[in-house]
């Protein structure tokens, strides 16, 4: 371990392949690479984890990490032997713990109270309220009647979503108040998260944006933040808020751009974000451009490899650098597009196959094709993130040509599912 430039500490993050590669970037930057979790065999489902595994990862501390008194004692003996150079995650579960243990540290990363901030959705809207930020009709319902009233001072139909999760998970359409009230216990019955962690009591009832959705991507470092560009964001059917996919850079144009990205701006400042990666959602609608979330972190799913096969830029490794204290270069070398599709299912049942992957590779431009999910997976219709099946993503000289590449690549691959029923076919 003394060969290298000291240690780099992962504090767990999403389940995706996206979420391993701060792994390899930091590894492939000379770092010993350490995983900390709590279940580090979660992330064996994830494509690239046998190698990330196997190559990228030199060490795993298994600890609660949920705590962050329970990680910085985790990392504690790296830090006596003067090994420490860096902590970081990029999962919103784990941003403020996160924050809070390389403060205490004194390493590099976002001030604790801004991840708290961006890591609670209530808690990021007042701050942009405050500071004149649009954002949507908002209140914390604590009880059904409350959550009803919200939706009849709002107007159906409306938003309902927990506070602290994360990759679209309960957030759901209600147009009637049936839908609201069962979307709210569904919310509030649960007092834990995804990753185990308290939920802020109730749920949060919003006045509906109508609109297109888009993404803006940033890096603060040496007190001067660089926009990376906007992504365009293709949602799925509602109810539910399903990426099907992104598009980089944006095919919209440039004033749209930079209304996006300014209100993108304002967003940051308001929540005090002071350092590294953001990745800033907004809703355009005929009233202009709204805030819908904040997040202390890179962009997730197949954003940051977007950027990169759009534009040379490794925006992971250019992250682990911040996280430990160098310099990081922003610089771009490529000029063309990229856009990612992602299947999901039409049924629920047990998947049987997924056809048309060999087809979907020769498509001119494709770059990627992977796939999540394994003969014998249960698979449903997707309600969160976390219910996709694979993605493609392909390349082109224009935006135009990266969107209906990918598309095509999607339109071979074949789900084969036997019904939840037992009548499959």
């Amino acid at each position: 371990m003394t060969s290298t430039p000291g240690v780099i500490a992962v504090v767990e993050s999403q389940l995706s392949n996206f979420g391993l590669t701060p792994l390899r970037a930091a590894h492939e930057l000379g770092f010993h690479t350490v995983l900390v979790s709590n279940d580090p065999d979660r992330y064996r489902v994830v494509g690239i984890a046998e190698e990330i595994f196997s190559r990228h990862v030199d060490e795993i501390v298994r600890t609660d990490t949920n705590s962050a008194d329970a990680v910085i004692a985790a990392l504690l003996p790296f830090h006596e032997q003067g090994l420490l150079r860096g902590v970081m995650t990029v999962t919103d579960y784990n941003i403020p713990i996160v924050a809070e243990v390389a403060a205490h540290f004194g390493l590099p990363g976002l001030s604790p109270e801004a991840a708290r901030t961006c890591r609670d959705k209530l808690l990021m809207r007042q701050a942009c309220e405050r500071a004149g930020v649009a954002v949507p009709g908002f209140h914390q319902a604590t009880a059904e009647e409350d959550a009803l009233a919200a939706a009849d001072r709002f107007g159906y139909p409306v938003v309902v979503k927990p506070m602290t999760e994360s990759a679209s998970i309960g957030v759901t359409l209600c147009r009637t108040p049936d839908e609201v009230v069962a979307a709210y216990r569904d919310i509030s019955s649960s007092p834990t998260d995804f990753r185990g962690q308290p939920r802020r009591p109730g749920a949060l009832v919003e006045e509906y944006l109508l609109g297109f959705e888009v993404s803006v991507e940033s890096v603060l470092a040496d007190g001067v933040r660089r926009f990376l560009g906007v992504t365009d964001k293709a949602l799925g059917a509602h109810p539910h808020f399903v990426e099907m996919g992104d598009t980089f850079p944006s095919m919209l144009s440039a004033p749209v751009r930079a209304e996006c990205t300014e209100l993108a701006r304002q967003a940051l400042e308001a929540v005090g974000h002071d350092f590294g990666a953001a990745h800033v959602e907004v809703k355009m609608t005929e009233k202009g451009p709204y805030v819908v979330e904040v997040n202390g972190r890179m962009p997730g799913a197949e954003i940051t490899q977007l950027i990169r096969e759009a534009t040379g830029l490794y925006l992971q490794r250019e992250v682990v650098r911040l996280h430990a204290g160098l310099a990081a270069d922003l610089t771009t070398t490529l000029d063309r597009a990229a856009a990612s599709r992602y299947l999901s299912a039409r049924q629920a049942g047990t998947l049987t196959e997924i056809g048309g992957t060999d087809l979907a590779r020769r498509v001119p431009g494709v770059v990627d094709v992977d796939l999540e999910v394994h003969p014998g997976d249960p698979v449903r219709p997707a309600e969160s993130n976390l219910d996709l099946l694979g993605y493609v993503v392909a390349v082109g000289d224009t935006t135009g040509d990266a969107v209906r590449r990918a598309e095509a690549a999607l339109g071979q691959l074949t789900p084969v599912i036997v019904p939840a029923t037992g009548d499959g076919r």
